[in-house]
Order: structure tokens, then sequence, then C-alpha cells
């Protein structure tokens, strides 16, 4: 199977690439594309940069370049609900903008002509749920926007137009659309770093970076033994 692989951060790269078998960097575009082998799958990855911009951008240049079987992303993002935890694991099942607002009309988050939410595939929300392990995983939604949140205002606003979120970040939803106007299976996954809001957050998140990019990368090689 032809797989792609998106990330934003150069560790979550590091840590992919060096696992795969016969690997070749491929550049597309200022681009760097690491094509490998890892068990039967063929591997296509790619380190977007951060924000929905590069992500859109890395993402139609995998597609284009590469034509992958589906597309899953990997990354981290911040907790906005109660039921998860720093280096608990969300599978998106539906993925929204959360700075998104075309008027009346429109839902919020919503680009017009387009659907209100992204949905991920099916088959690999309910593969990745099944994964035997000892790192909590919730399926659940997931908004996107071009912000760090580090403000409890700000954060309860996106939890009150988005009640149904439990994370945010800032590239699922524009990988998501991509993949849904260019009809590519895709899945986002999400290690959650930080939770918004509380006392010493930032110091949260730099210590989430000690730990935790291992584990998200594990988790996607549970789901390619699935697939």
């Amino acid at each position: 199977m032809k797989i792609g692989l998106i990330v934003a951060m150069q560790k979550e790269l590091k840590l992919f690439a060096d696992k795969l078998v016969n690997c070749k960097k491929t550049n597309v575009n200022h681009l760097e594309f690491y094509c490998g082998n890892l068990g039967s799958h063929q591997i296509y990855l790619v380190q977007s940069g951060i924000g929905k911009v590069c992500a859109a951008i890395a993402c139609i240049e995998m597609i284009k370049n590469f034509n992958p079987d589906c597309i899953i992303n990997l990354g981290v993002a911040g907790g906005i609900d109660k039921v998860i935890g720093v280096m608990d694991i969300v599978a998106a099942k539906n993925i929204a903008y959360h700075d998104v607002w075309c008027g009346t009309g429109n839902e919020k988050g919503q680009v017009q002509g387009l659907p209100a939410k992204f949905a991920s595939d099916e088959k690999l929300v309910k593969l990745f749920e099944s994964i035997k392990s000892d790192v909590k995983i919730v399926c659940a939604d997931i908004v996107s926007g071009d912000q760090f949140i580090s403000d409890i205002d700000e954060l309860r606003k996106i939890k009150a137009n988005f009640p149904e979120a439990v994370a945010v970040d800032m590239e699922s939803a524009a990988i998501a659309q991509t993949c849904f106007i260019y009809n590519k299976p895709f899945l986002s996954m999400r290690i959650i770093s930080d939770t918004p809001g509380i006392e010493n957050h930032n110091q949260q998140y730099l210590d989430f970076w000690n730990d935790a990019p291992k584990k998200s990368v594990d988790m996607v090689e549970k789901l390619l033994d699935l697939l």
C-alpha cells in the first residue's frame, strides 16, 4: 500500500525517516520527501511546516507527485476538553476550521461551498480505535486555525463554537480539505501536547517534547500494521 505521511515538526520527521528502509530523498518545489519502505508499505514522508497554507501545499504536492492510497497526518494538538490529557492521542472523526467565517448562510468554520466539517476516513478511524496500547486513544472532533492557543478566553470561545471538539491544532483542517477535494482517504492523528489555560502552559508544551514524539510515531506504526 502507498501511504503518505505528513508531519509539521522536524523531530517527528526524523523519528519516522530513521525507520524507513531503502530511503531516498526527493526535492519537489522546496519540499523534501522521504521515500522508503516500512513493512509491506511504500511510505512517502514530508514535513509540511506549521500552519494551514504550508500543510495544504505539502498535501497537494504529495498527491500530485506520489498519488498515495491514503494520507495520514501525524502531529501534536492542544487539548480543549476534560476527556483528554497530555500524552493522550486523538484520532479525528471530523475536522473544522475554528478561524473561518464566511458570513450569513454558512456555519462557523465553513468555507462557503464546502462541508462545515471534513470527515476522516471511517475505516482508518475504526482501525486506529482498535489499536491495543497503554496510550489513551480518543476518537473525536478536532479544529484547526493559524493560532497557537494559549489564552483561556480564546479556548473558551473555540469550545463554545465547537462543543464537540476536544483538541485544536494548526494543520489538520487544511489537509482534510485538500484530501476531500482530491478524494483521498485521510486521517489526522494528534498527540496532546498541552492543555491551554492552565498555569505554566508554555512550560508544559516544552516539557512534552522531551518525551512524546516517539509515542505518536509508535502509534502510527501500529496503525500501518493493520492496513
